[in-house]
C-alpha cells in the first residue's frame, strides 16, 4: 500500500501530550497492535508517520489526521479498533483509509470554543465579540520565526459566531489552517491587545472539522 491516513480524536487529559510525544505514542501503538508500520532506511531509521496539522498543546480535536505507510497489506476496517485498544485515554482512532486529497489541499479549520467569564456572560457580550471579529482588519503583534511583528489576522477568519450560555460564551469559528495558520489562541490575544474589556477569564478550543479551499470536508 502507498500512503494511508488515520482520522483520530485527542481529547480530555490527552490534550497535554505534546506533538513529539504524540508521534512517539502513535509509533508505539503500531508496535503494540502488531501493525506493519514502515520505517525509513539507513543508520537512523524513523517511523514513516506525519501529522497533517499539529495540534497546539492544550487544545482538543475530533478531526486529527495522520499519514503513514506500511510494508504489508493490512485490514483498514479493523485498524481503528486495534490502535484504539492500545492508545492512552483520550486518543481514539475513528477511521483508517486511503487519502482522497494531499495535505497541501487542507485550507480551513472549524473550531468550537468556550470563553468563560467569572462574572457571567450575556448575549450583549456575545454580540460584541461577533462585532469585534467582523472588523475589516484585526492587526495584532504576534511572534513568528522571524521575531515579533504586526499581522492582520482578519483574512484568516472566515466565520465567527458567538452565543451566551450561563457564565460562558460558546464560539463557532472557521479559521485558516495553512498559509497562513491561525492558532485559535490568537483570538484571545487579539482581544487582549485591542479589546481588553472582552477578554475571557479562561478559554478552551476544540477542532471539529477540516475543509479544503471550497469548504468541502477534507479527507
Amino acid at each position: 500500500m502507498d500512503k494511508l491516513r488515520l482520522l483520530f480524536e485527542k481529547t480530555g487529559r490527552a490534550v497535554y501530550i505534546s506533538h513529539l510525544d504524540l508521534m512517539r505514542t502513535m509509533q508505539r501503538a503500531f508496535l503494540r497492535a502488531e501493525l506493519p508500520l514502515r520505517y525509513s532506511e539507513g543508520f537512523n531509521p524513523h517511523a514513516q508517520i506525519s501529522m497533517l496539522l499539529p495540534l497546539p498543546l492544550g487544545q482538543e480535536s475530533v478531526c486529527e489526521l495522520m499519514d503513514f505507510r506500511v510494508y504489508a497489506d493490512c485490514d483498514l476496517a479493523a485498524m481503528p479498533a486495534q490502535l484504539s485498544a492500545v492508545l492512552p485515554e483520550g486518543i481514539a482512532v475513528r477511521s483508517a483509509y486511503e487519502p482522497l486529497r494531499k495535505g497541501r489541499d487542507l485550507k480551513w479549520l472549524r473550531v468550537s470554543g468556550r470563553f468563560i467569564y467569572d462574572n457571567g456572560a450575556t448575549q450583549a457580550l456575545a454580540e460584541k465579540l461577533e462585532q469585534f471579529f467582523a472588523r475589516e482588519s484585526i492587526v495584532i503583534l504576534r511572534r513568528t520565526k522571524r521575531g515579533e511583528g504586526e499581522s492582520d489576522i482578519r483574512p484568516a477568519i472566515r466565520e465567527f459566531s458567538a452565543e451566551a450560555q450561563g457564565s460562558e460564551v460558546l464560539l463557532d469559528a472557521v479559521v485558516s489552517a495553512q498559509e497562513p495558520t491561525l492558532n485559535p489562541e490568537l483570538l484571545v490575544s487579539a482581544l487582549r491587545q485591542l479589546a481588553p474589556e472582552l477578554v475571557p477569564d479562561a478559554a478552551y478550543f476544540r477542532r471539529t472539522a477540516v475543509y479544503d479551499a471550497d469548504m468541502q470536508e477534507f479527507r
